[in-house]
């Protein structure tokens, strides 16, 4: 299978940043009063737990960065599932660099493999269904790209990366601009062919307003009770694509899924993952 991967060039930056913090204005200070120049080390990132492993790549690049000369072996693909033990990636060379490239490289793969792991739970709860689980843009500051690359090596899909990206309407566009159909005629009368509307609704009745006034691609359906979702699938028939939203918890994706809304966008994919224990050992 061929996992998700991004230009190491979008990445750097980002990287760069963490490590940037990291050394801070002097280098690691520790590591250059007790470790000789010329002492040499092979090192191993190994799971403690099972998971969805990612940021394998993003490890890759920062001990890259610190260290040109290292030598780096991925074992393991982004996007694979891991078992206690396993080890994902191997490093050679001088340990110094090692050791300041380590909490970088281990706290973006261990919030990643969470994200990617915690993704991976989710879909396999609409195994059986069409539904596509997404994420938000509830996102880090600062790393939405990673933590939605994240998303994609749990087998989840993403949603916008931006507000630029499309035109979502959600309930406080629809309360300050006038209306549902207020709304969706400016939405449309300045969408190019290339930008897809999407309108956030609270209720059936908003629902059947969208339905006649037409002009949207998607519509969100907003803490809706499953019962409720399944009468707005019945309500579109197919028409446009449905996203339920809202107090999406592992224990009711099942349901929902079964339901038949073409997608369930969940912010938890993101800000609530708890990080995979990953180790660096020499």
């Amino acid at each position: 299978m061929t996992y998700a991967t991004l230009p190491d060039i979008v990445l750097e930056p980002i990287i760069r940043n963490a490590l940037m913090e990291d050394l801070g204005t002097y280098g690691d200070v520790t590591t250059r009063a007790v470790i000789p120049p010329e002492t040499t080390y092979d090192a191993a990132i190994n799971a403690r737990e099972p998971g969805i492993v990612s940021g394998m790549q993003v490890a890759r690049i920062a001990f890259a960065m610190v260290d040109p000369a290292l030598e780096i072996e991925t074992l393991v693909e982004d996007g694979s599932r891991i078992a206690p033990g396993d080890t994902l990636m191997r490093i050679r060379g001088r340990a110094a660099s090692i050791l300041s490239g380590e909490r970088v490289a281990l706290n973006f793969a261990g919030r990643l493999s969470g994200i990617a792991t915690k993704t991976a739970g989710f879909v396999e709860k609409t195994e059986g269904t069409q539904t596509r689980i997404t994420c938000t843009r509830k996102t880090t500051p600062g790393l939405r790209v990673v933590e939605k690359l994240a998303v994609l090596h749990g087998g989840g899909f993403n949603h916008r990366y931006s507000l630029s990206d499309a035109i979502l309407i959600k309930d406080n566009h629809i309360a300050a601009a006038g209306g549902v159909r207020a709304v969706l005629e400016a939405s449309r009368a300045v969408a190019s062919h290339m930008m897809k509307v999407e309108i956030e609704v609270d209720t059936l009745d908003q629902l059947a307003e969208v339905l006649e006034v037409g002009g949207a691609d998607v519509v969100l359906l907003d803490n809706m009770d499953t019962p409720t979702l399944s009468k707005a699938v019945d309500m579109t028939a197919g028409r446009l694509v449905l996203e339920a939203s809202g107090n999406m918890t592992l224990d009711r994706i099942a349901e929902v899924a079964a339901t038949g809304v073409n997608y369930i966008s969940s912010g938890a994919l993101t800000h609530s993952a708890q990080t995979l224990d990953l180790g660096l050992d020499f």
